[in-house]
């Protein structure tokens, strides 16, 4: 209890040090695609996507110190890590168990220019041979393994200080 009252208190930092382990991670993104060399796969661009929406909605949600803007702002970014999440686990999933048959198919704006949003969607989501390739690991979890970490992790913080908001504003009304 005394956690979310701290929380609560704290909110604007909180959502702008989220907003800011972003755009750390999207420059390290990038730092690993032109330093280094890795080609990100559909699925990673999807996440790459999603981090930025992550990124925008908690400093959009940071600006401000109405509790009804930073909630509203705060379940976009929650959405948005879900989706995260969701995607790095299927990710995940795939480098652990790869389909028999690989194929390394079209670039992500490939699909995304040649087939309706309703087509490309289902094939970006069914993974290719380059969704399943682990080519760079941290302390034995992959690029997918650790964004997995890093969107579940926005989503607690988001959820805690989405509870926390709440609890303030069901006292102050209650007063």
């Amino acid at each position: 209890m005394v956690f979310l009252n701290c929380l609560a208190g704290l909110s604007r930092r909180v959502l702008l040090l989220t907003a800011a382990t972003c755009v750390a991670m999207l420059a390290f993104g990038a730092y690993l695609q032109h330093g280094l060399g890795l080609e990100p796969c559909p699925m990673c661009i999807v996440q790459r996507y999603a981090l930025l929406l992550v990124a925008i909605t908690t400093g959009i949600a940071s600006l401000r110190e109405g509790r009804g803007w930073q909630m509203g702002w705060s379940v976009a970014g929650l959405l948005a890590a879900d989706f995260g999440a969701f995607t790095a686990a299927r990710q995940s999933w795939l480098q652990w168990y790869p389909p028999e048959v690989a194929t390394c198919g079209r670039d992500f704006y490939g699909m995304i220019e040649n087939y309706p949003i309703s087509r490309a969607l289902p094939m970006i989501f069914r993974g290719s041979g380059d969704c399943t390739a682990i080519d760079w690991t941290f302390l034995g979890g992959s690029i997918a393994n650790w964004s997995f970490v890093a969107f579940a992790s926005f989503s607690v913080v988001l959820t805690a200080l989405l509870v926390a908001l709440l609890r303030r504003n069901s006292r102050v009304t209650a007063s």
